[in-house]
């Protein structure tokens, strides 16, 4: 009934005057559930402040303090809008003030019926709504604080005449037993409510207003813990003595106590808990049951956990029932399943995977009970519930119960946290070995997890003992559904279950004899795979977490059980790496792995040796490399992980790699020297760490490091297995034309080794093992060039290495090293394949050298000896390029620089001896290429270097050490002597890179000619040799301009015109064509005489000699073309080349006389005047048009010459030959007309 309804007809039990200060009293605002709160306000807390934890309500109420101690203190009290005495309105209105209680519920649950979507109400509505639920609670909390202030246990009453009011107040009790009934019957459960008052468990959002739903509903729950709390305050009070209720009886026909009451609300108000967490499960995945919830939202979590302190509180006070037993109860209802109705009378709600769901909700009531009374997580004790879970693991591991893997995964996630919750219980590991060792061979995948469901053995031992490390660990990924099997979440439990701390029998004496009573011989032998991995993984488990030695000593001896010939090779390799796995452990806990070590060994030196034989097949080999492959893994693992290598290591590096190296193709040899790089740089790590250890005794890591002096004893015994056998293997391939790139990194850490412990090398190194092997690997001209540069970038800038080099008193090793990266420059196109750079993996390779390469000329530029060089020859450093072919050139430019700037003859002479040692057998270097005809690339860089070195070197090649390189430098590229057969000739690959690099060769035989003090005459002649044969072979047929001009003579001669060296080399080019290639063969003219002439032409016009025998010197033969070929394009060239002439010599001698020129003239004059009269006339005139004075000059000779003609002809005067003579002479001047009138009066 509504407010309005019955206030007329209720008389205020005060009077009226006491209404007026009513608005004067202010209380409190009482505890209630509220999920929906500001976290901002509150500070993040777990629970709401406004609710019963954050409030204190739960810890007085088990504290037995007052509800509220700040409130009720007035005489009159506000209830339901009107005031009551604060100490008597409970005793004297008690159904009254139920009545009005129950009414305001009414008018919520018709708020509901009556409100609609319309957001314009929404505000009043939520406002009324919220009154009423004020009005409730703050009802609630008065009844609790007047039982905890005013209520008395009843005392027996005389028969005596009774107060009214103490009547009452005796009766209260019971009364209030009853009316609390009435109110449970009246809201009922919550399970019954309507589906739209429980949508408002889903609300989420952090708004203001909230519908009434969602106010009814978390009223509900204020209701039924309110209940459960006054019925346990009600008990409290009357201390001990049972309250009956005079008119109800409880459904089993018993009268109804206070007792009765609450276990029955309390069990109803599970069920209702219990049918939600129900609902909620439903849509739990397997994957996501840890991380989701079993409550609906923070209110029914608040009220999970106050259940929980109440009853265990009450159990310890009372001996009463305690949380777990209430649980255990209803989840066993579910669980049984057999009686439909007495399911569905606690459950409203079906639950499809009862013992699923069993387990996800212990699982999360375990983690509640972590929540102290005031809401704080504490690392308490938690009480467990051990029997029920052991109920619950049975039914998990019945292998009649149909349990899946996928379910399994899941009942084992919540045992694992239960067992991090809760004290140890071996019977947990126990009851589920007896599962697991009849199904060690499962493999436990989920098919519909794809790959991450599938069993995965793992790889190396390394990643074995990982796993276990995982299992043995406390932290839990939230994904562990994913990522373990349930065999491994049972390695989990057995790891934590053992590191638990007990105060009894340690678990592990327990655990030890179950486990290993499991496997006897026929057991080892039926397991597969998969049950070898889970076999090894459970010893793992249990030698990481209790007594190693005991625990490898067992599986060794069930491993010998096993029958060698029916154990696969797979399976064989698995057991190899839990071995190494078990080792692994060992050098954590620095343990010697001597015994293990020898038993692996063995096994590896068969294998090998079976792997070595000729008469082994490929697929064996195949089969067997899967095998050796996982111990050199293993191997190395050991040796990454040992932190002092001082537990008997060097028994793992056996004669087995004897055998096996030498077996290897090339991608298994490349795993081989993988590892062998491993563990040789492993080894000098620790070594020097424990060679410091000494001076660092005092802290802490040196503390716990063993003695240098055992640490060193095995550390030398390490080194001495790795010479014995693995460093006659890598000499052997030293000579390979194709050696595994590998190698350099190998053979230079053996050379560090050697650094560090010279003692532990071979005899055939000794005395001095660094330089023997830097000899083997990094000096030997035959070695491959890649091989040479990639060890020698490891090693010339290791300063420990050149100490070293230093302290045995190899001055030469610089040198020795630059010779070799000479070397590696000239040969880095030998073995190149052709159109090796067009597949990606020649590519690859080729930068890959080039990268190389590049790298070992950036370090040898660094060495102290290349930068002294520069220094010299006043090179800055910054000028060095890292392209080995610009630092080639700089190189050879530098060594010539520095020669040159040398004074005394011993410096000179000691700097011959230095170039010639760093440019070594250059010839020898480069032979393949000659060999070979190729390819291009390498061709091309031979000439190019050979000729740098020629132009640049010419001083030092001039001297007599040298002179045998430069003869053989002529006689082999040069002047070879197919260059003289006429069958053979040179092959045209290399004529074109002749062609790109003859003037280089020139320009520095030109030199070396003239300055050689010996063999000069000799050079000289070489040198015409050379410029005789090349000529003619670049000389076009016919005139071209970009052929003349791109002619390597012409380019010889165009570095510097004006040089002395130049003009040396101009006077032999200029002797050479003219006596070889412009000799007229009686009136024939020669071969490609117009390309010579414009040879000819182009050299004298890029002259600037002042020494008139460089223009004088071809100038007959100009002439001789002249008169005896008429061909148009030899006339124009011959013109032009004698007008170049003349203008040249005009120049030279400044307005004076040219004698050379007139000379030359003169003799053309007695030659060809008695044969070619006319034609003479003709090359006279052009000459006049030039210089008429060199003419003039001629005018007695020609005269003469006239007459001598004639006279020998006898015939007279010959009047055609004197016309054309006084035609010449007309254009000569006075002097001319002179000897005109001279001829005329004859």
């Amino acid at each position: 009934m509504e407010n309005e309804d019955f206030s007329p007809s209720l008389t205020p039990p005060i009077s009226p005057y006491i209404e007026e200060s009513l608005s004067e009293l202010s209380h409190s605002k009482p505890p209630l559930f509220c999920c929906v709160s500001d976290h901002s306000r509150d500070g993040g807390r777990l629970f709401s402040p406004d609710g019963y934890i954050g409030r204190g309500s739960l810890k007085r109420l088990l504290l037995r303090l007052d509800p509220s101690p700040t409130d009720y203190e007035t005489d009159t009290v506000d209830l339901f809008g009107f005031p009551w005495v604060t100490e008597t309105a409970l005793v004297e209105s008690t159904k009254l003030l139920f009545g009005l209680f129950r009414q305001q519920l009414h008018r919520l649950e018709n708020l509901i019926q009556s409100s609609s979507h319309d957001f314009g109400q929404a505000s009043s509505v939520h406002f009324e709504a919220e009154e009423i639920r004020k009005h409730c609670v703050t009802f609630l909390l008065y009844v609790k604080v007047f039982i905890s202030r005013y209520l008395e246990p009843s005392r027996g009453m005389d028969n005596g005449t009774v107060h009214p009011y103490e009547k009452l107040e005796a009766e209260l009790p019971s009364v209030l037993l009853e009316e609390l009934h009435a109110t449970v019957l009246y809201i009922g459960k919550l399970q019954d409510l309507p589906s739209n008052i429980h949508g408002a468990f889903s609300i989420q959002n952090q708004g203001k207003l909230l519908p009434p739903s969602w106010h009814l509903l978390h009223l509900h729950l204020d209701i039924h813990w309110s209940i459960l709390e006054i019925l346990h305050l009600l008990g409290e009070k009357m201390l001990g003595q049972v309250v009956y209720a005079h008119q109800f009886m409880n459904q089993t026909g018993e009268n109804l106590t206070n007792i009765s009451l609450f276990e029955e609300h309390c069990t109803h108000l599970l069920c209702d808990l219990v049918g939600f967490a129900i609902n909620k499960y439903t849509k739990v995945r397997p994957t996501d049951a840890l991380t989701s919830c079993h409550y609906l939202c923070n209110c029914t979590k608040e009220l999970w956990v106050m259940i929980i302190h109440l009853l265990d509180h009450r159990s310890k006070a009372s001996h009463t029932e305690f949380f777990w037993s209430y649980v255990n109860k209803l989840l066993r209802i579910l669980l049984e399943g057999t009686h439909v109705d007495k399911t569905r009378q606690h459950f409203t709600a079906h639950c499809k995977d009862p013992l699923g769901f069993s387990w996800w909700l212990v699982t999360h009531l375990a983690e509640l009970y972590q929540y102290s009374r005031n809401g704080a997580v504490e690392g308490k004790k938690v009480e467990d519930n051990w029997s029920f879970v052991e109920e619950l693991l049975k039914r998990s591991c019945d292998n009649q119960g149909g349990v899946l893997e996928e379910q399994l995964r899941m009942h084992l996630q919540c045992c694992l946290t239960l067992c991090r919750l809760w004290d140890s219980n071996v019977k947990t590991v126990t009851s589920l070995w007896e599962y697991y060792s009849k199904n060690l061979n499962n493999a436990f995948t989920i098919p519909w997890l794809g790959l991450k469901g599938l069993m995965s053995v793992s790889k190396t031992p390394f990643s074995m003992l990982e796993l276990v490390k995982s299992c043995c660990s406390e932290q839990q990924s939230p994904d562990l559904y994913r990522m373990a099997n349930s065999f491994q979440i049972f390695l989990r439990i057995v790891a934590l279950q053992m590191n638990k701390e007990t105060t009894g029998t340690h678990p592990w004496k327990q655990i030890k004899g179950r486990v290993y009573s499991k496997f006897h011989q026929r057991k080892m032998q039926e397991l597969s795979e998969a049950g070898l991995m889970n076999f090894l993984s459970l010893f793992l488990v249990l030698a990481a977490t209790a007594e190693v030695e005991d625990v490898v000593s067992r599986v060794s001896d069930l491993l010998g059980l096993l029958n060698p010939s029916s154990i696969s090779t797979t399976q064989k390799a698995l057991i190899w790496r839990g071995l190494f796995a078990f080792i692994l452990l060992y050098e954590e806990k620095g343990l010697d792995i001597g015994v293990l070590a020898d038993q692996l060994s063995v096994a590896f030196q068969q294998a090998a040796k079976e792997f070595y034989l000729k008469t082994t097949d490929n697929t064996r080999k195949l089969t067997l490399w899967t095998l050796l492959s996982t111990y050199i893994e293993g191997v190395q693992e050991v040796f990454e992980t040992s932190s002092y290598l001082h537990l008997s290591e060097e028994k793992l590096l056996n004669e087995g790699f004897v055998m096996l190296l030498p077996a290897c193709r090339e991608s298994e040899l490349h795993t081989a020297l993988g590892f062998l790089q491993t563990v040789l740089a492993r080894l000098r790590s620790v070594y020097k760490r424990s060679s410091q250890s000494l001076q660092q005794s005092h802290t802490a890591a040196a503390q716990k490091a063993p003695s240098p002096f055992v640490a060193k004893e095995r550390h030398l015994a390490i080194a001495g297995a790795l010479w014995r056998n693995f460093f006659h293997f890598l000499k052997s391939l030293r000579l390979s034309q194709t050696p595994p790139p590998q190698l350099a990194d190998t053979a230079a850490g053996f050379s560090l080794l050697a650094v560090d412990m010279p003692s532990t090398a071979p005899s055939d190194l000794q005395p001095q093992p660094l330089l023997s092997i830097m000899q083997n690997f990094g000096w030997d001209e035959m070695l491959n060039p890649q091989l040479v540069s990639r060890y020698l970038s490891h090693l010339i800038q290791n300063s420990a290495l050149v100490a070293s080099l230093s302290g045995v008193g190899s001055s030469s090793y610089q040198a020795l090293s630059v010779r070799s990266w000479f070397r590696c420059v000239l040969q880095h196109h030998i073995n190149v394949t052709p159109n090796a750079d067009q597949t990606d993996i020649g590519r690859v390779a080729g930068k890959g050298n080039a990268d190389q390469l590049s790298e070992l000329t950036r370090l040898v530029f660094k060495l102290p000896e290349m930068e002294m060089l520069l220094l010299k020859a006043q090179i800055e450093q910054s000028a060095v390029k890292v392209e080995p072919r610009p630092a080639l050139s700089l190189f050879i430019k530098a060594v010539g620089r520095a020669y040159a700037s040398l004074q005394t003859l011993a410096e000179k002479s000691a700097m011959v001896s230095k170039a010639l040692e760093y440019a070594g057998d250059i010839l020898k270097y480069i032979k393949p290429y000659l060999v070979n005809k190729g390819p291009p690339e390498g061709l091309q860089l031979s000439y190019w270097t050979v000729g740098c070195l020629v132009k640049h070197w010419a001083l030092i090649l001039a001297t007599s050490k040298a002179q045998q390189l430069l003869f053989r430098i002529i006689d082999c590229l040069l002047l070879p002597h197919a260059l003289f057969q006429q069958d053979k000739g040179i092959p045209s690959p290399m004529l074109s890179v002749l062609r790109d690099n003859l003037p280089l060769f020139l320009q520095g035989l030109s030199v070396i000619s003239t300055v050689s003090q010996t063999q000069g005459a000799y050079l000289k002649q070489q040198l015409r040799n050379i410029i005789q044969q090349y000529f003619g072979r670049f000389l076009p047929a016919s005139p071209s301009l970009s052929a003349i001009v791109n002619h390597p003579i012409l380019l010889a001669l165009c570095e510097s015109s004006s040089s002395p060296r130049t003009a040396q080399l101009r006077r032999t080019v200029l002797q050479v064509i003219t006596d070889g290639y412009m000799q007229f063969k009686g009136h024939a003219p020669p071969p490609r005489l117009a390309s010579i002439l414009s040879f000819l032409h182009e050299v004298l016009r890029r002259s600037d000699d002042s020494d008139l025998t460089s223009y004088t010197e071809p100038l007959p033969a100009v002439l001789k073309c002249l008169v005896l070929v008429n061909e148009p394009q030899v006339k124009r060239l011959s013109t032009e080349t004698l007008q170049l002439v003349v203008e040249h010599c005009q120049a030279v001698a400044r307005g004076g006389p040219c004698t050379q020129l007139s000379s030359v003239l003169r003799q053309f004059l007695e030659e060809h005047m008695g044969v070619y009269d006319l034609q003479v006339y003709n090359v006279l005139e052009i000459v006049a048009v030039l210089e008429q004075s060199i003419v003039i000059g001629l005018i007695p000779t020609t005269s003469r010459c006239l007459r001598d003609t004639e006279h020998k002809r006898g015939l007279g005067k010959n009047t055609s030959q004197r016309n054309a003579y006084k035609r010449l002479l007309s254009h000569l001047g006075d002097e001319g007309q002179a000897e005109i009138l001279n001829l005329d009066n004859e």
